[in-house]
């Protein structure tokens, strides 16, 4: 039991709420009735519970929290009525422990704090799903997007599939009629391989007869012969010589193209090569007024047919002195290839060069690309080409216009002996 009046001074209270709240009777007598309530309870005192009671003059089933003396809190059901009593105006209150009700009201605090941080979490998961649903509502729209987008590239697709089918069975039809042509050029091919060289044979013979009855004439076995007469003679023997030469590149050529030329491949060293070659034309070399520059490192060995290589050096240098002005530098070398494969017998000029565009086109038959005219059918390094790669070589060809070229016969290395 407690009563209190308007300014708050406790005038009565009972043993049993004395000793529930951890005091005596005597010591709460005159104190404020806030001071046995806690900071919650003196500010629920102040703004609901005493104005009610002095709105109304009672108040039931109010809940307030009492402070015991060590601290805690002790929840209890208050019903009071206020009234006058020896001139006094009292609120006479009777104070209910509860426990249980403190119990369900802070577990159903928690519950409701839970079920608002569930329901906030809720909303949160509501709107990600809601974003997710809208990002999978727009890939979907994507994907039937590009859906639409294969099938038009599908429908395409099959659309070239029939051209290439078609194209492909033009190109099987033109490859057929290509391997006819290819099938025909060959025979036409070696047709004209026999007969360049029967027609060789044949002019041979003629030529020859001719060079004979010059050098008859020339001995003067018929009779004497002026000094005009010994002219027109040499100009004739001079043209013979030049025809036979010229049958002799169609020969040779009509032989490797038709695969009659036979390789005697053996040992050969590069400064043999050069030494039996230097002989035959060093006459033109003086004739032209040309020096000559030979470097040979020793000891180098390659395999070659002997003849067929000879040859070939001395196309090489017959064209070096041909398109070399007087004055001019013609050098021979004679290394192993960067490779290291290979064999390279080199001969250089300083003669009118030949442009890059036109280097691979003076390996093809009956072709002449140097500035300067010159007699010949431009036979000569295709055909030494041919027997350069006939012996497992190859013929190559390097060249500034102006300042000289440099054609380097390349033969395989031998290898060690024994």
């Amino acid at each position: 039991m407690l009563s209190f009046t308007d300014d708050g001074i406790v005038r009565y209270l009972n043993d049993t709420l004395a000793r529930t709240l951890g005091y005596g009777e005597e010591e709460l007598l005159g104190k404020h009735v806030e001071s046995l309530l806690t900071i919650a309870g003196r500010i629920f005192y102040q703004t609901h519970f005493f104005p009610l009671l002095r709105l109304h003059g009672e108040a039931s089933e109010i809940f307030l929290l009492l402070r015991h003396r060590d601290g805690t809190d002790i929840g209890a059901i208050v019903n009071a009525r206020r009234r006058e009593r020896d001139g006094t105006t009292l609120s006479d209150c009777t104070l209910m422990e509860v426990r249980e009700r403190r119990r369900y009201e802070d577990e159903l605090l928690r519950a409701k704090r839970a079920a608002e941080a569930a329901n906030a979490e809720l909303q949160a998961r509501t709107t990600e799903v809601e974003r997710v649903n809208a990002l999978l509502l727009e890939q979907a729209a994507a994907l039937e997007k590009q859906a639409d987008q294969l099938r038009e590239q599908a429908a395409e697709l099959e659309v070239q599939s029939e051209e290439l089918q078609a194209l492909n069975d033009e190109l099987m039809d033109r490859g057929e009629e290509l391997e006819l042509a290819r099938s025909i050029a060959e025979e036409a091919n070696r047709a004209k391989s026999i007969f360049l060289a029967n027609m060789s044979h044949e002019l041979r013979t003629p030529l020859n007869a001719i060079g004979g009855y010059v050098q008859l004439l020339e001995m003067e076995i018929h009779g004497p012969v002026t000094d005009d007469q010994r002219a027109t003679l040499g100009r004739i023997s001079r043209s013979q010589r030049h025809l036979l030469h010229l049958i002799d590149d169609l020969l040779n050529l009509a032989r490797i193209e038709a695969g009659r030329v036979d390789y005697h491949l053996e040992r050969v060293t590069t400064a043999d090569l050069i030494s039996g070659v230097l002989p035959m034309i060093e006459p033109q070399l003086a004739t032209a007024r040309l020096s000559l520059s030979v470097s040979a490192t020793p000891g180098i060995v390659a395999v070659a047919d002997r003849e067929k290589a000879e040859q070939v050096l001395i196309n090489l240098l017959t064209n070096a002195v041909k398109f070399t002005p007087a004055g001019g530098r013609v050098t021979v070398e004679a290394c192993i290839a960067p490779e290291g494969e290979f064999a390279l017998v080199s001969v250089g000029d300083s003669g009118i060069g030949i442009a890059p565009d036109q280097l691979q086109s003076i390996f093809e038959p009956f072709v002449q690309l140097r500035v300067r005219k010159s007699e010949g059918t431009g036979l000569g390094l295709a055909i030494s080409r041919d027997l350069a790669r006939g012996m497992g070589g190859d013929l190559r060809a390097s060249s500034t216009p102006g300042k000289g070229s440099v054609f380097s016969l390349a033969l395989p290395l031998a290898p060690p002996a024994g």
